[in-house]
């Protein structure tokens, strides 16, 4: 991460190729802002909201992959 609303964030895809498909493994690491208060933070509701998050995101990305409307995506500037 550059910048943004963490300390640190890490966030990696790691694909496994397997002989039913391709598995991805999600390699997420981050450190909250604000020490004791992130920490807080984190324990409270942060870690749950941000596994969650990731979990709907791979879920579109499965279903977008898999469906083969990914062609709409690929080639696309930002």
């Amino acid at each position: 991460m550059v910048n943004g609303a963490f300390k640190r964030f890490d966030h990696d895809h790691i694909f496994i190729e397997r002989s039913d498909g391709t598995k991805m493994v999600d390699v997420f690491d981050y450190t909250s802002p604000l020490s004791f208060m992130g920490r807080i933070a984190d324990f409270v509701f942060l870690e749950r909201y941000m596994k969650n998050a990731l979990i709907v995101r791979n879920k579109l990305i499965k279903e977008v992959a898999e469906s083969g409307a990914y062609s709409k995506y690929i080639g696309k500037s930002r």
